[in-house]
């Protein structure tokens, strides 16, 4: 869809209301990221420490395997949400070098529709770090469940 230049211009208002809701929205998107890395830490150091605690005492041997697996696969999760690539945003020069003689209105519509663009490819990447994450949470769970069973079943 091609505006006019008088079209552009009327409607700016819009276009800076909707470029700051986006602006906004991608900061929301990358704090969220980061709060799942940071649990994803808490993750793996908790299963690392039950995973040397069950390992350093006398336990039913079969259970502490199932348990010790269910740590593997708690950590390795736990690492993968970390493996996934980093949260994108707009890359300063070329949008400097592409949009600096426009008007206004034209780099209010580019903005706006690059912003779309990189939130829904972070949208991606933000499904996917919230899977391994549960992924890691729920294999500590079942680790700790058999581990408790492995220790008081030797007992």
């Amino acid at each position: 869809m091609t505006m006019t230049p008088a079209e552009l211009e009327d409607q700016e208002p819009t276009l800076e209301l909707l470029n700051s809701e986006l602006a906004s929205r991608l900061v929301r998107q990358s704090d969220s990221l980061a709060k799942i890395d940071t649990k994803a830490v808490f993750l793996i150091g908790f299963a690392a420490t039950a995973a040397q605690f069950l390992a350093t005492h006398e336990h039913q041997s079969v259970l502490a395997y199932l348990a010790l697996t269910a740590y593997a696969i708690a950590l390795a999760a736990g690492v993968e949400t970390f493996r996934v690539a980093d949260h994108k945003d707009l890359e300063p020069r070329p949008t400097l070098d592409s949009h600096a003689r426009s008007p206004k209105g034209r780099v209010l519509i580019e903005l706006a529709a690059t912003r779309v663009s990189i939130f829904e490819e972070n949208q991606q990447r933000h499904q996917r770090k919230a899977k391994c994450w549960t992924v890691s949470l729920w294999s500590l769970t079942v680790g700790l469940v058999l581990s408790t069973a492995a220790l008081v079943l030797h007992t």
